[in-house]
């Protein structure tokens, strides 16, 4: 099986909710499946660590799951038109794997949700691409042959899935958002299968 990395960070359920999604979308793809990561919360105590294993949900990624994906597909909430704190950090121990090499050549690709229409869901994408463009990665979008990108009137890009939650509790995605996620899991999938070939 050709494992895809979906890494994110989750505050409320929102950007959880759409790795599920593009996890579906990832898994409906032939000898592919999702791995499905999550990153500790980071502390506004410096002296406060995050338990090793987290209580629930999905496991805390590490570098092995970098160096074994064959894609990667990262999300946040956004932070002031920015990803998580938290996600940034794991980023930001990632130093050996860009020395090594290990994500040279996969395709990657981004998700976000935001509590606002207007909240900052492109910026935050965008930001989000940067640390991947400095380890080589192959940036992968949504294509407006996608027909949920025409209708939506909530969340979806062509940067990448998105959710507009509206309130922080609010982890139902509209149908145009589900859509767009699944999108974009099948097709970083179908591209890490051609890239091997």
């Amino acid at each position: 099986m050709v494992d895809i990395l979906v890494l994110y960070y989750s505050r409320f359920g929102s950007t959880a909710e759409l790795a599920k999604h593009i996890a579906r979308g990832v898994n409906s793809v032939d000898t592919c499946q999702a791995r499905m990561r999550t990153v500790p919360s980071v502390s506004t105590e410096t002296t406060a660590n995050a338990p090793q294993v987290p209580e629930s949900g999905a496991t805390y990624a590490s570098m092995k799951d970098l160096q074994e994906c064959a894609g990667l597909i990262m999300g946040s909430p956004t932070r002031f038109g920015n990803m998580a704190a938290a996600l940034k950090y794991f980023l930001d121990s990632t130093a050996a794997d860009w020395m090594a090499g290990s994500l040279i050549g996969k395709p990657a690709a981004v998700f976000t949700s935001t509590s606002t229409l207007h909240g900052g869901q492109e910026s935050t994408l965008l930001s989000m691409t940067i640390p991947l463009l400095h380890h080589g990665m192959l940036l992968v979008g949504v294509p407006f042959s996608e027909p949920a990108l025409t209708t939506t009137a909530t969340g979806g890009t062509p940067y990448g899935a998105s959710h507009v939650a509206r309130e922080k509790t609010d982890t139902h995605l509209s149908d145009e958002e589900i859509a767009v996620a699944q999108a974009l899991g099948k097709r970083v999938a179908e591209i890490a299968l051609k890239l091997r070939a």
